[in-house]
């Protein structure tokens, strides 16, 4: 998969805010997306007692959700420890997995936060617009945003407010199991993206996406 970098990476948390308030504003939440063949999932860890960033992606299939391909890509750290910035931490190497692809996804979904951030800039807000792709982002905590009581079947949300504004929503991807928390990354609407992750997680609180990534990045 041919990406373009970014020529230039910041060094602190200080040029890391101002590279997400510039960049925010070139968020779409509207949909513009093709058909989705092919859909992507993300894993991140660290090894080495930190020093070392590991990234894995697994895409699949879409409706049908089967393995077509997969890389798996490490480099040093190189961007501190600063909640809400730790798509800095993660993106150099997740770039480095995604080039070693030979299937472009039509859509990644990330195992963490978009919209759903306290610059509105999450890691699946900050990959779309990088490599100008459909994203969402699916994480398992809330970081930001507070939402009523979700009822308990499959396919059921509640919006996720922050400070008056809806960044996502809380939804229930399988019945009596606690909901994962969406929001956009990008070229998407909040309806499309919440209509995707159920797509994507037929039977399992998580989407197959990300549990693909995860057994790629743990095998």
């Amino acid at each position: 998969m041919r990406l373009r970098r970014p020529r230039s990476w910041p060094a602190s948390a200080r040029d890391a805010i101002a590279l997400q308030q510039r960049l925010r504003d070139r968020v779409e939440s509207r949909d513009r997306i093709g058909r989705v063949r092919h859909v992507a999932g993300l894993d991140v860890g660290f090894e080495d007692d930190g020093r070392t960033v590991r990234a894995a992606v697994a895409v699949l299939s879409f409706p049908d959700l089967a393995p077509v391909d997969q890389a798996i890509a490490r480099r040093p750290v190189e961007f501190p420890y600063v909640p809400g910035l730790l798509s800095f931490r993660e993106i150099p190497a997740l770039l480095d997995a995604l080039a070693g692809l030979r299937q472009r996804p039509d859509l990644i979904l990330c195992d963490g936060q978009g919209l759903a951030h306290p610059r509105r800039f999450g890691l699946a807000c900050h990959l779309g617009v990088l490599l100008d792709v459909a994203s969402i982002g699916v994480a398992k905590s809330i970081l930001v945003g507070v939402h009523e009581p979700v009822p308990r079947r499959r396919g059921a949300w509640r919006p996720l407010v922050d400070r008056g504004e809806t960044v996502g929503a809380a939804l229930r991807t399988r019945a009596g199991v606690k909901p994962v928390y969406v929001s956009i990354g990008h070229r998407l609407s909040l309806a499309s993206a919440i209509d995707y992750v159920l797509a994507c997680a037929p039977r399992y609180r998580l989407p197959e996406t990300t549990r693909a990534a995860h057994r790629l990045a743990s095998g």
